[in-house]
Protein backbone atom coordinates (compact mmCIF):
# COMPACT_ATOMS: atom_id res chain seq x y z
CA UNK A 1 0.00 0.00 0.00
CA UNK A 2 1.42 3.53 -0.93
CA UNK A 3 -0.45 6.76 -0.15
CA UNK A 4 1.12 10.59 0.03
CA UNK A 5 -0.77 13.21 1.63
CA UNK A 6 -0.20 17.04 0.86
CA UNK A 7 0.80 18.80 3.87
CA UNK A 8 1.03 21.94 2.22
CA UNK A 9 -3.21 23.57 2.19
CA UNK A 10 -5.74 24.31 4.73
CA UNK A 11 -9.19 24.95 3.74
CA UNK A 12 -10.15 28.90 3.85
CA UNK A 13 -13.67 29.31 5.71
CA UNK A 14 -14.02 32.61 4.26
CA UNK A 15 -15.26 30.97 1.07
CA UNK A 16 -15.57 27.50 2.26
CA UNK A 17 -15.06 24.12 -0.36
CA UNK A 18 -19.24 23.72 -0.23
CA UNK A 19 -19.16 21.68 -3.57
CA UNK A 20 -16.88 19.36 -1.67
CA UNK A 21 -18.62 19.27 1.26
CA UNK A 22 -22.15 18.73 -0.44
CA UNK A 23 -20.53 15.28 -2.40
CA UNK A 24 -19.08 13.75 0.72
CA UNK A 25 -22.92 14.64 2.07
CA UNK A 26 -24.48 13.01 -0.50
CA UNK A 27 -21.88 10.21 -0.79
CA UNK A 28 -22.90 9.06 2.98
CA UNK A 29 -26.80 9.80 2.37
CA UNK A 30 -26.63 6.88 -0.56
CA UNK A 31 -25.12 4.33 1.44
CA UNK A 32 -26.63 5.30 4.89
CA UNK A 33 -30.05 5.20 3.96
CA UNK A 34 -30.71 3.73 0.28
CA UNK A 35 -27.85 0.92 0.77
CA UNK A 36 -28.13 0.64 4.21
CA UNK A 37 -31.78 0.49 3.96
CA UNK A 38 -31.40 -2.59 1.68
CA UNK A 39 -28.56 -4.41 3.72
CA UNK A 40 -31.02 -3.86 6.33
CA UNK A 41 -34.06 -5.55 4.45
CA UNK A 42 -31.58 -8.61 3.59
CA UNK A 43 -30.66 -9.27 6.89
CA UNK A 44 -34.47 -9.37 7.71
CA UNK A 45 -34.84 -11.48 4.47
CA UNK A 46 -32.02 -13.93 5.90
CA UNK A 47 -33.53 -14.94 8.57
CA UNK A 48 -36.83 -15.22 7.23
CA UNK A 49 -34.72 -17.27 4.07
CA UNK A 50 -33.26 -20.04 6.98
CA UNK A 51 -36.50 -20.93 7.95
CA UNK A 52 -38.27 -21.93 4.43
CA UNK A 53 -38.13 -25.08 1.96
CA UNK A 54 -35.44 -22.67 -0.27
CA UNK A 55 -32.37 -23.35 1.60
CA UNK A 56 -32.63 -27.45 0.83
CA UNK A 57 -33.41 -26.46 -2.60
CA UNK A 58 -31.01 -23.53 -3.48
CA UNK A 59 -27.75 -24.12 -1.12
CA UNK A 60 -26.51 -27.24 -3.01
CA UNK A 61 -26.96 -25.71 -5.79
CA UNK A 62 -25.19 -22.80 -4.44
CA UNK A 63 -21.95 -24.67 -3.22
CA UNK A 64 -22.04 -26.46 -6.75
CA UNK A 65 -22.14 -23.30 -8.43
CA UNK A 66 -19.03 -21.89 -6.26
CA UNK A 67 -17.06 -25.13 -7.10
CA UNK A 68 -17.28 -25.04 -10.82
CA UNK A 69 -16.10 -21.20 -10.63
CA UNK A 70 -13.42 -21.89 -8.53
CA UNK A 71 -11.70 -24.54 -11.00
CA UNK A 72 -11.93 -21.84 -13.73
CA UNK A 73 -8.58 -20.31 -14.34
CA UNK A 74 -8.03 -16.71 -13.28
CA UNK A 75 -11.05 -16.97 -11.25
CA UNK A 76 -12.48 -14.56 -8.54
CA UNK A 77 -14.11 -17.41 -6.61
CA UNK A 78 -11.48 -18.85 -4.50
CA UNK A 79 -11.22 -22.50 -3.07
CA UNK A 80 -11.31 -20.24 0.07
CA UNK A 81 -14.43 -19.82 -0.37
CA UNK A 82 -16.14 -22.72 -1.50
CA UNK A 83 -14.65 -24.22 2.09
CA UNK A 84 -16.27 -21.39 3.94
CA UNK A 85 -19.46 -22.47 2.31
CA UNK A 86 -19.72 -25.52 2.81
CA UNK A 87 -18.72 -25.21 6.71
CA UNK A 88 -21.94 -22.68 6.60
CA UNK A 89 -23.56 -25.26 5.11
CA UNK A 90 -22.80 -27.96 7.31
CA UNK A 91 -23.85 -25.52 10.30
CA UNK A 92 -26.91 -24.80 8.98
CA UNK A 93 -26.03 -21.27 8.50
CA UNK A 94 -28.09 -20.62 5.97
CA UNK A 95 -28.96 -16.57 6.64
CA UNK A 96 -25.04 -16.20 6.23
CA UNK A 97 -25.18 -18.21 2.91
CA UNK A 98 -28.20 -15.86 1.71
CA UNK A 99 -26.15 -12.96 1.92
CA UNK A 100 -24.00 -14.32 -0.12
CA UNK A 101 -25.87 -15.64 -2.58
CA UNK A 102 -27.36 -12.01 -3.08
CA UNK A 103 -23.94 -10.90 -3.79
CA UNK A 104 -23.55 -13.40 -6.60
CA UNK A 105 -25.05 -11.62 -9.35
CA UNK A 106 -24.89 -14.34 -12.10
CA UNK A 107 -25.62 -16.94 -9.71
CA UNK A 108 -28.85 -15.12 -8.69
CA UNK A 109 -30.38 -14.29 -12.17
CA UNK A 110 -29.93 -17.95 -13.24
CA UNK A 111 -31.43 -19.42 -10.16
CA UNK A 112 -34.74 -16.57 -10.81
CA UNK A 113 -35.03 -17.20 -14.22
CA UNK A 114 -35.39 -21.11 -13.19
CA UNK A 115 -32.47 -22.15 -15.06
CA UNK A 116 -30.28 -23.62 -11.57
CA UNK A 117 -33.72 -25.47 -10.50
CA UNK A 118 -35.16 -26.84 -13.94
CA UNK A 119 -38.52 -28.44 -14.55
CA UNK A 120 -37.09 -31.47 -14.95
CA UNK A 121 -36.09 -31.36 -11.46
CA UNK A 122 -38.51 -32.99 -9.09
CA UNK A 123 -38.20 -30.37 -6.29
CA UNK A 124 -38.97 -27.54 -9.10
CA UNK A 125 -43.13 -27.13 -8.03
CA UNK A 126 -42.11 -27.00 -4.52
CA UNK A 127 -38.71 -24.82 -5.22
CA UNK A 128 -41.25 -22.77 -7.17
CA UNK A 129 -43.95 -22.61 -4.72
CA UNK A 130 -41.38 -21.41 -1.84
CA UNK A 131 -40.39 -18.87 -4.34
CA UNK A 132 -43.83 -16.97 -4.94
CA UNK A 133 -44.38 -16.79 -1.13
CA UNK A 134 -40.58 -15.31 -0.35
CA UNK A 135 -39.81 -13.39 -2.96
CA UNK A 136 -42.16 -10.77 -1.51
CA UNK A 137 -40.08 -10.36 1.23
CA UNK A 138 -36.97 -9.53 -0.87
CA UNK A 139 -35.20 -6.03 -0.91
CA UNK A 140 -35.79 -4.61 -4.39
CA UNK A 141 -31.75 -4.60 -5.86
CA UNK A 142 -30.10 -1.15 -5.38
CA UNK A 143 -26.28 -1.19 -5.19
CA UNK A 144 -26.06 -3.93 -7.71
CA UNK A 145 -28.57 -2.20 -10.30
CA UNK A 146 -26.43 1.14 -9.99
CA UNK A 147 -23.07 -0.41 -9.27
CA UNK A 148 -20.98 -1.06 -12.53
CA UNK A 149 -21.51 -4.87 -13.55
CA UNK A 150 -18.53 -6.77 -14.50
CA UNK A 151 -20.63 -9.67 -15.81
CA UNK A 152 -20.24 -11.03 -19.66
CA UNK A 153 -21.60 -9.07 -22.06
CA UNK A 154 -22.97 -6.38 -19.76
CA UNK A 155 -21.98 -3.81 -22.56
CA UNK A 156 -20.45 0.20 -21.88
CA UNK A 157 -23.47 1.00 -18.92
CA UNK A 158 -22.53 5.53 -19.08
CA UNK A 159 -25.38 5.28 -16.19
CA UNK A 160 -23.86 3.10 -13.89
CA UNK A 161 -20.11 4.68 -14.67
CA UNK A 162 -21.81 7.82 -12.79
CA UNK A 163 -23.63 6.40 -10.12
CA UNK A 164 -21.40 3.73 -8.91
CA UNK A 165 -19.49 6.55 -7.65
CA UNK A 166 -21.32 7.00 -5.26
CA UNK A 167 -21.68 4.10 -3.59
CA UNK A 168 -19.58 2.20 -1.39
CA UNK A 169 -18.99 -1.45 -0.37
CA UNK A 170 -18.44 -0.70 3.76
CA UNK A 171 -18.31 2.28 6.28
CA UNK A 172 -14.10 2.05 5.95
CA UNK A 173 -14.39 2.14 2.52
CA UNK A 174 -16.59 5.12 2.69
CA UNK A 175 -14.95 6.91 5.49
CA UNK A 176 -11.44 6.14 3.53
CA UNK A 177 -12.85 8.00 0.46
CA UNK A 178 -14.25 10.50 2.11
CA UNK A 179 -10.85 11.70 3.96
CA UNK A 180 -9.36 11.48 0.65
CA UNK A 181 -12.01 13.74 -0.96
CA UNK A 182 -12.00 16.24 1.64
CA UNK A 183 -8.15 17.07 1.50
CA UNK A 184 -7.63 16.73 -2.03
CA UNK A 185 -11.28 18.15 -2.65
CA UNK A 186 -11.09 21.82 -0.92
CA UNK A 187 -7.88 22.84 -2.73
CA UNK A 188 -9.08 22.08 -6.18
CA UNK A 189 -12.14 23.76 -5.25
CA UNK A 190 -11.01 26.89 -4.22
CA UNK A 191 -8.85 27.17 -8.06
CA UNK A 192 -11.02 26.06 -10.47
CA UNK A 193 -14.36 27.30 -8.53
CA UNK A 194 -17.42 24.94 -7.14
CA UNK A 195 -18.88 24.33 -11.59
CA UNK A 196 -15.86 23.57 -13.08
CA UNK A 197 -14.56 21.30 -9.69
CA UNK A 198 -17.99 19.22 -9.85
CA UNK A 199 -17.94 18.41 -13.57
CA UNK A 200 -14.19 17.76 -13.38
CA UNK A 201 -14.47 15.11 -10.37
CA UNK A 202 -17.66 13.68 -12.35
CA UNK A 203 -15.57 13.42 -15.33
CA UNK A 204 -12.79 11.37 -13.72
CA UNK A 205 -15.00 9.26 -11.74
CA UNK A 206 -17.00 8.30 -15.41
CA UNK A 207 -13.42 8.00 -17.14
CA UNK A 208 -12.59 5.79 -14.10
CA UNK A 209 -15.71 3.55 -14.32
CA UNK A 210 -15.48 3.21 -18.23
CA UNK A 211 -11.03 2.36 -17.64
CA UNK A 212 -12.02 -0.23 -15.16
CA UNK A 213 -14.56 -1.67 -17.05
CA UNK A 214 -12.15 -2.14 -19.94
CA UNK A 215 -10.02 -4.89 -17.68
CA UNK A 216 -12.39 -6.30 -15.49
CA UNK A 217 -15.45 -7.49 -18.18
CA UNK A 218 -16.32 -10.88 -17.45
CA UNK A 219 -15.15 -11.05 -14.09
CA UNK A 220 -18.71 -11.89 -12.71
CA UNK A 221 -18.54 -9.53 -9.70
CA UNK A 222 -19.31 -5.20 -10.07
CA UNK A 223 -17.23 -1.93 -9.45
CA UNK A 224 -18.64 0.68 -6.87
CA UNK A 225 -16.43 3.55 -4.97
CA UNK A 226 -15.89 7.12 -4.95
CA UNK A 227 -11.54 5.99 -5.44
CA UNK A 228 -11.55 6.80 -9.09
CA UNK A 229 -13.18 10.14 -9.02
CA UNK A 230 -10.68 10.68 -6.22
CA UNK A 231 -7.84 9.47 -8.17
CA UNK A 232 -8.49 11.82 -10.54
CA UNK A 233 -8.31 14.53 -7.87
CA UNK A 234 -5.33 13.77 -6.46
CA UNK A 235 -3.71 13.39 -10.21
CA UNK A 236 -5.31 17.22 -10.90
CA UNK A 237 -3.42 18.54 -7.46
CA UNK A 238 -0.40 17.68 -8.82
CA UNK A 239 -0.55 18.60 -12.32
CA UNK A 240 -1.43 22.01 -10.89
CA UNK A 241 1.60 22.85 -8.56
CA UNK A 242 3.99 20.79 -10.92
CA UNK A 243 7.30 21.64 -9.71
CA UNK A 244 6.50 23.33 -6.64
CA UNK A 245 7.94 21.24 -4.11
CA UNK A 246 5.24 19.82 -1.64
CA UNK A 247 5.56 18.65 1.62
CA UNK A 248 3.90 15.25 1.78
CA UNK A 249 2.90 13.22 4.26
CA UNK A 250 3.58 9.16 2.93
CA UNK A 251 2.93 5.66 3.75
CA UNK A 252 4.72 2.52 1.98
CA UNK A 253 3.29 -0.44 3.41
CA UNK A 254 4.23 -0.07 7.34
CA UNK A 255 6.86 2.45 6.71
CA UNK A 256 5.63 5.80 7.27
CA UNK A 257 7.62 9.32 6.94
CA UNK A 258 7.41 13.03 5.57
CA UNK A 259 9.07 14.14 2.84
CA UNK A 260 9.23 17.62 0.55
CA UNK A 261 8.80 16.55 -3.19
CA UNK A 262 7.72 18.10 -6.50
CA UNK A 263 4.57 17.65 -6.86
CA UNK A 264 4.96 16.25 -10.76
CA UNK A 265 6.99 13.63 -9.11
CA UNK A 266 4.44 12.10 -7.54
CA UNK A 267 1.88 11.25 -10.12
CA UNK A 268 3.96 8.17 -11.68
CA UNK A 269 4.82 6.66 -8.42
CA UNK A 270 0.89 6.67 -7.70
CA UNK A 271 0.03 5.08 -11.52
CA UNK A 272 3.30 2.80 -10.89
CA UNK A 273 1.92 1.59 -8.05
CA UNK A 274 -1.63 1.05 -9.35
CA UNK A 275 -0.37 -0.95 -12.26
CA UNK A 276 2.31 -3.01 -10.13
CA UNK A 277 -1.14 -4.06 -7.67
CA UNK A 278 -3.14 -4.59 -10.81
CA UNK A 279 -0.63 -7.30 -12.37
CA UNK A 280 0.47 -8.95 -9.17
CA UNK A 281 -3.30 -10.29 -9.06
CA UNK A 282 -4.48 -8.48 -6.09
CA UNK A 283 -8.20 -9.19 -5.15
CA UNK A 284 -10.96 -7.11 -3.85
CA UNK A 285 -9.89 -3.68 -5.15
CA UNK A 286 -10.50 -2.59 -9.22
CA UNK A 287 -6.82 -1.02 -9.26
CA UNK A 288 -7.63 -0.17 -12.93
CA UNK A 289 -10.31 2.32 -11.78
CA UNK A 290 -7.81 4.13 -9.75
CA UNK A 291 -5.26 3.99 -12.88
CA UNK A 292 -8.09 5.47 -15.10
CA UNK A 293 -8.92 7.93 -12.69
CA UNK A 294 -5.64 9.31 -12.19
CA UNK A 295 -4.99 9.29 -15.85
CA UNK A 296 -8.54 11.10 -16.63
CA UNK A 297 -7.34 13.64 -13.95
CA UNK A 298 -3.94 14.29 -14.91
CA UNK A 299 -5.20 15.12 -18.61
CA UNK A 300 -8.02 17.04 -17.92
CA UNK A 301 -5.60 19.73 -15.19
CA UNK A 302 -3.05 19.90 -17.81
CA UNK A 303 -5.80 20.69 -20.83
CA UNK A 304 -7.37 23.38 -18.30
CA UNK A 305 -3.68 24.77 -17.64
CA UNK A 306 -3.11 24.27 -21.28
CA UNK A 307 -5.92 26.67 -22.39
CA UNK A 308 -5.61 28.79 -19.56
CA UNK A 309 -2.34 29.95 -20.99
CA UNK A 310 -3.81 30.79 -24.27
CA UNK A 311 -6.07 33.69 -22.10
CA UNK A 312 -4.89 37.15 -24.05
CA UNK A 313 -3.09 39.54 -22.02
CA UNK A 314 -6.10 42.05 -21.87
CA UNK A 315 -8.43 38.85 -20.81
CA UNK A 316 -6.26 38.81 -18.07
CA UNK A 317 -5.77 42.39 -17.18
CA UNK A 318 -9.45 42.78 -16.77
CA UNK A 319 -10.01 39.88 -14.94
CA UNK A 320 -7.49 41.34 -12.69
CA UNK A 321 -9.16 44.81 -12.44
CA UNK A 322 -12.30 43.35 -12.05
CA UNK A 323 -10.97 41.33 -8.82
CA UNK A 324 -9.21 44.34 -7.61
CA UNK A 325 -12.54 46.31 -7.42
CA UNK A 326 -14.37 43.65 -6.13
CA UNK A 327 -12.12 43.47 -3.50
CA UNK A 328 -11.41 47.31 -2.63
CA UNK A 329 -15.15 47.46 -2.49
CA UNK A 330 -15.60 45.03 0.35
CA UNK A 331 -12.37 46.49 1.83
CA UNK A 332 -14.49 49.56 1.92
CA UNK A 333 -17.33 48.29 3.38
CA UNK A 334 -15.92 46.65 5.74
CA UNK A 335 -13.77 49.38 6.92
CA UNK A 336 -16.90 51.73 6.99
CA UNK A 337 -18.67 49.15 9.52
CA UNK A 338 -15.90 48.99 11.72
CA UNK A 339 -15.22 52.79 11.81
CA UNK A 340 -19.10 53.29 12.57
CA UNK A 341 -18.38 50.77 15.39
CA UNK A 342 -15.71 52.76 16.46
CA UNK A 343 -16.83 56.24 16.52
CA UNK A 344 -19.66 55.12 18.80
CA UNK A 345 -17.42 53.37 21.29
CA UNK A 346 -18.65 49.75 20.68
CA UNK A 347 -15.22 48.59 20.91
CA UNK A 348 -16.49 45.32 21.48
CA UNK A 349 -18.11 45.29 18.05
CA UNK A 350 -15.43 47.63 16.62
CA UNK A 351 -12.62 44.93 17.33
CA UNK A 352 -14.35 41.74 15.26
CA UNK A 353 -15.76 44.47 12.90
CA UNK A 354 -11.57 45.58 12.44
CA UNK A 355 -10.85 42.39 11.64
CA UNK A 356 -12.57 40.79 9.15
CA UNK A 357 -11.42 44.30 7.20
CA UNK A 358 -7.70 43.07 8.43
CA UNK A 359 -8.09 39.73 6.73
CA UNK A 360 -8.58 41.51 3.41
CA UNK A 361 -6.06 43.80 3.65
CA UNK A 362 -3.44 41.88 6.37
CA UNK A 363 -0.59 44.32 6.18
CA UNK A 364 -2.44 47.84 5.88
CA UNK A 365 -1.06 49.89 9.27
CA UNK A 366 -4.11 52.16 9.37
CA UNK A 367 -6.30 49.08 9.53
CA UNK A 368 -4.13 46.60 11.74
CA UNK A 369 -3.61 49.54 14.26
CA UNK A 370 -7.12 50.54 14.39
CA UNK A 371 -8.01 46.72 14.92
CA UNK A 372 -5.51 46.60 17.67
CA UNK A 373 -6.84 50.03 19.69
CA UNK A 374 -10.26 48.28 19.80
CA UNK A 375 -9.23 45.33 21.45
CA UNK A 376 -6.60 46.35 24.13
CA UNK A 377 -9.83 47.81 25.83
CA UNK A 378 -10.51 43.55 26.05
CA UNK A 379 -6.71 42.82 26.95
CA UNK A 380 -7.76 39.10 27.60
CA UNK A 381 -9.87 39.01 24.25
CA UNK A 382 -8.52 36.71 21.02
CA UNK A 383 -8.58 39.83 18.97
CA UNK A 384 -6.07 41.81 21.21
CA UNK A 385 -3.49 39.07 21.11
CA UNK A 386 -4.21 38.58 17.05
CA UNK A 387 -3.92 42.31 16.28
CA UNK A 388 -0.96 42.41 18.49
CA UNK A 389 0.59 39.64 16.46
CA UNK A 390 -0.13 41.36 13.24
CA UNK A 391 1.47 44.71 13.95
CA UNK A 392 4.60 42.78 14.57
CA UNK A 393 4.71 40.97 11.53
CA UNK A 394 4.75 44.01 9.76
CA UNK A 395 8.04 44.20 7.71
CA UNK A 396 9.76 47.25 9.52
CA UNK A 397 10.86 49.39 6.88
CA UNK A 398 9.96 52.76 7.40
CA UNK A 399 10.10 54.47 10.26
CA UNK A 400 6.33 54.79 11.10
CA UNK A 401 5.89 51.13 10.84
CA UNK A 402 8.66 51.27 13.71
CA UNK A 403 7.23 53.40 15.59
CA UNK A 404 3.95 51.65 15.37
CA UNK A 405 5.41 48.50 16.60
CA UNK A 406 7.52 50.05 19.24
CA UNK A 407 4.02 51.92 20.59
CA UNK A 408 2.18 48.65 20.39
CA UNK A 409 4.74 46.84 22.10
CA UNK A 410 4.69 48.41 24.98
CA UNK A 411 0.64 48.49 24.99
CA UNK A 412 0.51 44.67 24.19
CA UNK A 413 3.14 43.91 27.19
CA UNK A 414 1.59 46.47 29.51
CA UNK A 415 -2.55 44.77 29.17
CA UNK A 416 -1.82 41.45 27.73
CA UNK A 417 -4.16 39.36 29.98
CA UNK A 418 -3.37 36.62 30.80
CA UNK A 419 0.29 37.74 29.86
CA UNK A 420 1.93 38.16 26.09
CA UNK A 421 1.55 35.91 23.51
CA UNK A 422 4.37 36.31 21.31
CA UNK A 423 6.57 34.12 19.09
CA UNK A 424 10.20 33.75 19.56
CA UNK A 425 10.63 35.16 15.73
CA UNK A 426 8.11 38.06 15.90
CA UNK A 427 10.46 38.52 19.29
CA UNK A 428 13.71 38.47 17.07
CA UNK A 429 11.96 41.00 14.51
CA UNK A 430 11.04 43.30 17.19
CA UNK A 431 14.42 43.53 18.69
CA UNK A 432 16.13 44.12 15.56
CA UNK A 433 13.31 46.93 14.34
CA UNK A 434 13.17 48.60 18.16
CA UNK A 435 17.44 48.95 17.23
CA UNK A 436 17.12 50.52 13.99
CA UNK A 437 14.57 53.10 15.99
CA UNK A 438 17.07 53.94 19.05
CA UNK A 439 14.64 51.78 21.61
CA UNK A 440 17.81 51.08 23.67
CA UNK A 441 15.84 49.81 26.69
CA UNK A 442 13.37 48.18 25.07
CA UNK A 443 15.54 46.28 23.06
CA UNK A 444 17.66 44.90 25.34
CA UNK A 445 14.11 43.75 27.08
CA UNK A 446 13.58 41.94 24.12
CA UNK A 447 17.08 40.57 24.67
CA UNK A 448 16.41 39.42 28.62
CA UNK A 449 13.09 37.33 26.81
CA UNK A 450 15.51 35.76 24.27
CA UNK A 451 17.91 34.53 26.07
CA UNK A 452 16.47 32.23 27.97
CA UNK A 453 16.07 30.63 24.18
CA UNK A 454 19.54 30.82 23.22
CA UNK A 455 19.85 27.84 20.80
CA UNK A 456 16.93 29.76 18.54
CA UNK A 457 19.27 30.11 15.16
CA UNK A 458 18.75 34.07 14.97
CA UNK A 459 20.29 34.58 18.57
CA UNK A 460 23.68 34.89 17.90
CA UNK A 461 23.04 38.13 14.74
CA UNK A 462 20.45 39.65 17.04
CA UNK A 463 22.57 39.99 20.14
CA UNK A 464 25.50 41.16 18.08
CA UNK A 465 23.34 43.69 16.41
CA UNK A 466 21.73 44.63 20.21
CA UNK A 467 25.29 44.81 21.31
CA UNK A 468 26.91 46.05 18.69
CA UNK A 469 24.25 48.92 18.48
CA UNK A 470 24.15 49.99 22.03
CA UNK A 471 28.10 50.62 21.64
CA UNK A 472 28.29 52.83 18.61
CA UNK A 473 25.14 54.89 20.49
CA UNK A 474 28.14 55.60 23.47
CA UNK A 475 26.56 52.69 25.79
CA UNK A 476 29.26 50.99 26.70
CA UNK A 477 28.30 49.87 30.11
CA UNK A 478 25.03 48.40 28.80
CA UNK A 479 26.89 46.60 25.68
CA UNK A 480 29.44 44.80 27.99
CA UNK A 481 26.59 43.16 30.40
CA UNK A 482 26.06 41.31 27.37
CA UNK A 483 29.48 40.31 26.77
CA UNK A 484 29.34 37.05 28.46
CA UNK A 485 26.09 35.79 26.48
CA UNK A 486 28.20 36.60 23.32
CA UNK A 487 30.98 34.88 24.14
CA UNK A 488 29.10 32.01 24.50
CA UNK A 489 26.67 32.54 21.42
CA UNK A 490 28.65 34.42 19.00
CA UNK A 491 32.42 34.65 19.86
CA UNK A 492 33.47 34.94 16.33
CA UNK A 493 31.64 38.18 16.15
CA UNK A 494 34.01 41.49 15.70
CA UNK A 495 31.76 43.25 18.80
CA UNK A 496 32.11 40.20 20.72
CA UNK A 497 36.23 40.07 20.08
CA UNK A 498 36.27 44.57 20.35
CA UNK A 499 34.28 44.08 23.90
CA UNK A 500 36.37 41.45 24.83
CA UNK A 501 39.91 43.77 24.21
CA UNK A 502 38.21 46.74 25.43
CA UNK A 503 37.24 45.21 28.79
CA UNK A 504 40.52 44.03 29.81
Amino acid sequence: MFIAIPLENKPSWQSPPWMTVLLIAINCLVFWVWQGGEERAAERASKTYAHTALPAIEVPAFVKYLDAQSRKPDSRIQPQMVRMVQGLQKNQDYGQIYMLMQQEGRFRRQLLAGEVITAADPLYADWQAARARFAPLEPKPFTSRWAMSYEAGAGLQPLQALTSTFLHGSTGHLLGNMVFLFLFGFTLEMVLGAGLYLCFYLVAGVSASLFAGLFYAGSGSYGLGASGAIAGLMAMYVVLYRMRRIRFFYMLAFYFNYATWPALVVLPVWMGFELAQHFLGQQGVAYMAHFGGLLAGGLLMALYLQLRRKESVVEVAARDKQQAQAQSAALAAAVQRAQKHTDALAFELAAPAWRQAAKLAPTDAAILRAWFESARHAPASEDFHRAARAIFKLPANTEALRQLQHHSWQTYMDRARPAPRISDNSLHALARSFVRLGAWDDAQKICQQLESAADHPHWPATLALVANGLAKAGRLDDARRWLPALQRAAPQEPVTRWLSQAST
